[in-house]
C-alpha cells in the first residue's frame, strides 16, 4: 500500500527561529515613537503568533484605532530597520532546526509549508537569509489570511498541496498554533522551546521538548 502524501506545517517565530529580540526591540520603537508606555517583555512574547493589527488591539487596547494602526506601521518599519541591521544573527535558527528541515524533505511523500503570523516581506526574507530556498512547498502568511487561531491558514496549505487533513500535522509554540490546529480538524506538535508557557500547549496531539523529538513524534501521530 502506498504511503499517502503528508504535509508538515511550520509556525516560523518561537518554533523554527529565536526571533524574540529583533520583536521586542520592534515593538518597544513603535511604542516609544508615539509616546507610548511600552508593554513589559511578557506581554509582547504573549502575542507572538497573531498578526499585527490583533497583536496591537490586545497590547494597546485602551488606545484609538488610529493609535493601534500608527503601532501596526511602527512596528513594521522598526522590524525592517532591526532585519537590516543584525541579519539573521536577530532571528537564529532554533537548534536542530535545519537537520530536522533537511532529513523530513529527503521524505519523498512528506511536504514541508509554513503558516506564519510574519508579512511576506518578512517571511521572504528570513527563508532566503538561512538558505531555507526550495524547502517549503506553501507559504502561508498574514498578509492573506485572518490571524490565528483562524483555520484558513492550514485550510489553504492544504487546497494548495492537495493533502488530507488526516496527512496534516501543524507545529507551533503557542496557543494559537494549537487552536488553529484544532479549528482546522489536523493533530498539532506543541514545542516547548517558544514563547508560549507549556500549559499553553494543552489542546496539542502531543508536545516535544527539542527538535530531534520531531520525527518520532510525527512517526507516532501517522501510524
Amino acid at each position: 500500500m502506498s504511503t499517502p502524501l503528508r504535509l508538515v506545517l511550520f509556525d516560523v517565530d518561537g518554533t523554527l527561529v529565536d526571533s524574540q529580540g529583533s520583536i521586542v526591540a520592534a515593538m518597544t520603537a513603535s511604542f516609544d515613537a508615539l509616546s507610548l508606555p511600552v508593554p513589559d517583555r511578557s506581554a509582547i512574547l504573549s502575542i507572538v503568533g497573531l498578526s499585527l493589527p490583533k497583536a496591537m488591539a490586545q497590547l494597546a487596547p485602551q488606545h484609538s484605532d488610529a493609535d493601534q494602526v500608527r503601532l501596526v506601521e511602527g512596528y513594521k518599519q522598526a522590524y525592517h530597520a532591526h532585519r537590516l541591521e543584525q541579519g539573521m544573527a536577530g532571528s537564529p535558527l532554533y537548534p536542530g532546526a535545519r537537520e530536522v528541515i533537511e532529513a523530513l524533505h529527503a521524505i519523498p511523500e512528506v511536504l514541508l509549508g509554513v503558516a506564519t503570523g510574519k508579512s511576506q516581506r518578512g517571511l521572504d526574507a528570513l527563508i532566503e537569509g538561512h538558505g531555507l530556498q526550495g524547502y517549503f512547498v506553501t507559504r502561508q502568511v498574514a498578509d492573506h489570511h485572518p490571524s490565528k487561531p483562524h483555520p484558513s491558514m492550514i485550510d489553504t496549505a492544504r487546497a494548495e498541496t492537495g493533502v488530507e487533513a488526516i496527512d496534516t500535522v501543524m507545529i507551533g509554540d503557542t496557543r494559537f498554533d494549537m487552536d488553529m490546529a484544532t479549528a482546522a480538524g489536523v493533530p498539532s506538535v506543541g514545542v516547548t522551546w517558544g514563547y508560549h508557557a507549556r500549559p499553553a500547549l494543552e489542546a496539542a496531539t502531543t508536545i516535544i521538548e527539542t527538535f530531534d523529538q520531531l520525527p518520532n513524534a510525527l512517526e507516532q501521530i501517522w501510524t
